[in-house]
């Protein structure tokens, strides 16, 4: 995945929002919550009274525990109306979150009079197992933030992959849906908050600056590339329309074809479409690509990992137990990384044999790399041609999944390009979820500008990756699950969610998958990407290695294309430990299963372990060996 990317609440698109969760409200709008009376302490819910008998009951007190986090995720939801938006919901559906300073320390101050309510109120010992689960998941999302803080200027303002610039318009085009004239009129105010929004994330950004924290310039240049694709066209400048005046006329028009609006309303919303674009959208734009433009030159022209920041090297601590969930140092994963590298290499020897190539691996690395057979033409007809054949796979492992999961999801899913204006050549493709009612499915996002770095050894894996039994099935079983509180169907931890989604690609082969061996040797490259990945992150960030040094240790042990090895090392010098999460969590994942199926013997069942795995939503892998170690001994009790 990568799926968005990326927080509990806001997708990691929005780059300075990864690290302080700066959702929160407008403070020039009126909310359903008063976020002031909630950061001092609002009064004790009914469901928050403390229990007086200790004997309670662990069912029924576990009961009044769901409720009262219901609560609590329902007032943490309005710190975020593009989150609500997400969901499928149109409360506060003419705003965009509050990416100020001042906001991430509002929501991090409720975050822990949350917890302090939560101590108080509510005996450990008398909740059921999914309580105690439950419990202590919402401590440890605020104790992750808690830790996240002295590091909040540090996030990059933009990376290879995304920055605001693009993923604030993303937003309205892909997430605000207009059914009738009303949502228009919310989606013409949101237009003026995307430029507030983004007046704020500069703000963050220079500060940022101030301290010596910047991107290396190619993210600056690509930050800017992003946002003049953002307002070049009409009603600006130019022939073509701009993606949001696109998108308000499809908007537009779609209500004119539904009866909803005559020809005179809809000429009236599309000059209040324009007005608020040149009036304050562009201005908005106009002064993030001047700053980035004047600061470029301060930036590094060679990239350096962040060890060379102020109290880089703690920063870099942090990432990694955030993206991991566990205490690991950079050294401990740069040898995994090592190992696994190894390991993987003597598997892709036996694939080579079995094609009878006659050279090195290395040599084969390069005929996957170059040979034409293995992509398709870069035109729209290629472009279609992969399209097709990716949901041909997705539809042949579709039919195997009920032997072995229990729990399926309902969720429909699409796979689509990536809209132009965001389109990176070599960008890795992701998946966006959709909503927990199925009302909007979710999306298997494919970069298709340069088909030269789409592989096709790579396309099956990559499918069942973001798709099923990956993210997509894992998502969207997670926000379909019932009896168990709200907040953990949205619930985020990475190396749970990468770790599964890798975990998934080996998986398919188990299943029948990859009957073709380069697809299957593709497997195993994906599977050395993710090794490669601990080597080189841990490399750039804690080991003084340069941009070419993990470049050429990529190209050494994998066939991945070059340009999207060079795509890939820029994404991981400006998302620092994210890319470790992946190969922990499938690993930690295969640990789990390896345990049962000791442990149980002939009582193992694949279902069942795959539901304990998925049936509780994402945890932070402490807590789901936790989850899997019960599972081991009711089985054993029968």
């Amino acid at each position: 995945m990568r799926s968005n990317l990326h927080s509990p609440l806001i997708p990691s698109l929005l780059a300075l929002a990864i690290l302080s969760g700066c959702q929160g409200e407008d403070p020039n709008q009126n909310q359903a919550v008063d976020v002031d009376q909630q950061a001092q302490g609002a009064q004790v819910s009914e469901a928050a009274a403390p229990a007086t008998d200790k004997a309670t009951d662990p069912a029924a007190e576990t009961a009044r525990l769901t409720k009262w986090l219901d609560e609590r995720f329902e007032e943490e939801l309005q710190f975020s109306p593009m989150q609500l938006s997400y969901l499928g919901r149109k409360e506060l559906y003419d705003q965009i979150d509050d990416m100020s300073l001042a906001a991430s320390e509002r929501e991090l101050e409720w975050k822990a009079n949350t917890v302090e309510e939560l101590k108080k109120n509510f005996d450990y010992d008398s909740l059921t197992n999914a309580g105690k689960e439950s419990y202590d998941l919402w401590i440890f999302q605020y104790e992750q933030a808690k830790a996240n803080k002295p590091f909040w200027h540090h996030a990059y303002f933009a990376s290879e992959l995304y920055g605001p610039e693009a993923s604030l318009p993303t937003f309205l085009i892909n997430q605000h849906k207009v059914d009738t004239v009303e949502d228009m009129e919310a989606y013409i105010a949101r237009i003026g908050g995307v430029s507030r929004a983004l007046g704020q994330l500069l703000e963050r950004a220079q500060l940022s600056a101030d301290k010596g924290i910047r991107p290396p310039q190619f993210a600056y240049d690509l930050a800017i590339k992003r946002a003049n694709n953002v307002i070049t066209g009409q009603p600006f400048a130019g022939e073509e329309d701009a993606p949001l005046f696109a998108d308000a006329k499809g908007k537009v028009d779609g209500l004119k074809e539904a009866g909803k609006i005559d020809d005179e309303k809809a000429a009236e919303l599309l000059a209040q479409v324009e007005t608020a674009l040149k009036g304050e959208f562009k201005p908005s734009y106009d002064a993030y690509i001047a700053w980035l433009e004047e600061d470029r030159v301060n930036a590094d022209e060679e990239p350096r990992g962040v060890s060379a920041l102020p109290k880089g090297e703690a920063y870099y601590n942090n990432r990694l137990a955030y993206y991991t969930t566990l205490p690991l140092t950079a050294d401990e994963v740069h040898q995994i990384g090592l190992d696994e590298v190894a390991r993987i290499r003597k598997e892709m020897e036996g694939i080579k044999e079995q094609v009878n190539f006659d050279g090195t691996l290395q040599e084969f690395f390069t005929f996957i790399r170059t040979d034409d057979q293995f992509y398709y033409p870069n035109t729209d007809e290629g472009r279609e041609g992969y399209l097709e054949e990716t949901r041909g796979f997705l539809a042949d492992i579709e039919e195997k999944l009920p032997e072995y999961f229990g729990i399926l999801p309902k969720a429909g899913l699409v796979v689509k390009r990536v809209e132009p204006f965001r389109e990176v050549p070599g960008g890795a493709q992701h998946y966006q979820s959709g909503t927990p009612d199925g009302s909007r499915p979710g999306v298997y996002y494919v970069h298709m500008s340069d088909m030269s770095a789409l592989s096709t050894t790579d396309m099956e894996t990559v499918t069942y990756h973001e798709g099923s039994p990956g993210h997509h099935m894992q998502i969207s079983i997670a926000q379909e699950l019932e009896g168990i509180p709200q907040f953990r169907t949205q619930a985020h931890f990475t190396p749970y969610i990468e770790g599964w989604a890798l975990y998934s690609e080996k998986l398919s082969k188990e299943m029948g998958q990859f009957e073709d061996p380069y697809k299957d040797f593709g497997r195993l490259t994906a599977e050395m990407w993710r090794a490669i990945r601990l080597v080189v992150d841990t490399g750039m960030h804690a080991k003084g290695w340069s941009q070419d040094q993990a470049v050429e240790y990529f190209l050494e042990n994998s066939a991945i294309p070059e340009s999207a090895v060079r795509s890939e090392v820029r994404r991981y010098l400006t998302l620092p430990g994210q890319a470790t999460s992946y190969k922990i969590g499938m690993l930690k994942i295969l640990e789990l299963r390896e345990k049962a199926q000791k442990e149980l013997g002939d009582q193992f069942d694949i279902r069942g372990f795959h539901d304990t795995i998925l049936g509780g939503g994402a945890l932070p892998l402490p807590m789901l060996e936790d989850r899997v170690n019960r599972w081991i001994e009711e089985t054993k009790k029968g």
